[in-house]
């Protein structure tokens, strides 16, 4: 398909650049069937779900993977961190801003004095760094920033903001493995939760080690010259058997998120296994219009970037022209948009 297929007017005062009190933001429900939409708020949607249904989530803790640093002039340099090579601490797969300043042999200088040495430079731009000590969750922790998406703006080199590094990560994150929030689940609070589960509505994870990959841009002008980087996935025996529960049920499976939207339909396409079995594998699994659903029927999302894979996933759940009908309105009844924004409920 024609990326231009999913583009869309955004005026840039609709792009959320605070984080507001968790669980406020305002909640659009989109029925894929006839189109039909409601406005209602985040905290209505226990109200929305159906007791025997599972609402699935993506555990996943955002690493503080935004790394400032100088270079030997003394110029400040972005270097953000993706994945430790071959599960090496010491040495990283990254990204520079600005490239030259990071180009290979460059020895450049982070918090606490710590070192890194850029080994070489791919084609595609990516880095490959070597630290002088383990970049471990500790040190990034005290030294790394939150890997706010580039819209988000902040001044470079700017200090985190206490209220990005609380909202930028899930109240049921866990292992920091991703580079980027799981942006549906930044809405829940316990309290949603809790009345998520008094209804009848059982709760399960799984883990999708987010990279950067589904949040590059499309350049290809169609859609089947994009691909996907691959990314770990876990999904746990007890997710899996609280899905065949609620199937059996005649309960639905309720997606938080397009990251859990691709684990899920990427795990029913694996060969079968038994079921009490835990699930790991990778995938770089593309959605887009034509996509057959197998695994999820509900779908609780953000509003996406235009041309992005993302906004094409959730095309491909709810159909283009509805998806961007529902855009529109949301623009016109201001809502606000991405990361920090308002909620969508597809069902």
């Amino acid at each position: 398909m024609q990326v231009s297929l999913f583009d869309y007017p955004l005026s840039p005062d609709r792009i959320a650049q605070e984080p507001r009190p968790r669980g406020s933001s305002r909640l659009l429900v989109l029925d894929r069937r006839s189109g039909a939409v409601r406005h209602l708020r985040f905290a209505d949607l226990p109200g929305q779900l159906a007791s025997g249904d599972v609402l699935v989530r993506n555990d996943v803790r955002v690493r503080h993977s935004r790394l400032w640093g100088r270079d030997p002039e003394g110029r400040l340099v972005e270097l953000f961190l993706l994945a430790p090579v071959a599960g090496d601490l010491r040495r990283w797969t990254a990204l520079a801003k600005p490239g030259r300043r990071a180009k290979a042999g460059r020895m450049l200088v982070f918090g606490g004095g710590v070192q890194a040495r850029i080994e070489e430079v791919a084609a595609d731009g990516r880095r490959e760094a070597v630290f002088d000590r383990p970049i471990d969750a500790a040190w990034l922790d005290r030294w790394g920033s939150v890997p706010l998406p580039p819209y988000i703006r902040r001044a470079p080199g700017e200090p985190d903001r206490p209220g990005d590094r609380a909202s930028y990560q899930t109240v049921f994150a866990r292992d920091p493995l991703a580079v980027a929030a799981p942006t549906a689940g930044l809405h829940f609070t316990p309290e949603v939760l809790s009345a998520i589960g008094d209804r009848g509505i059982a709760i399960a994870d799984l883990t999708l080690a987010i990279g950067a990959g589904p949040f590059k841009p499309v350049t290809a002008e169609d859609t089947s010259g994009h691909r996907m980087d691959s990314e770990g996935v876990w999904i746990p025996a007890d997710t899996r058997s609280a899905i065949r529960l609620a199937r059996r049920s005649g309960g639905r499976v309720v997606a938080v998120g397009t990251t859990v939207a691709r684990s899920l339909e990427a795990a029913e396409r694996l060969p079968a296994t038994p079921e009490e079995r835990p699930l790991r594998f990778d995938t770089n699994l593309f959605i887009e219009p034509g996509f057959e659903f197998r695994a999820v029927d509900v779908l609780l999302t953000n509003f996406h970037l235009p041309r992005s894979t993302l906004l094409m996933l959730v095309s491909a759940f709810a159909g283009r022209e509805n998806v961007l009908a529902a855009y529109a309105e949301a623009v016109a009844e201001g809502y606000l948009f991405y990361s920090f924004g308002d909620a969508m409920l597809i069902v």
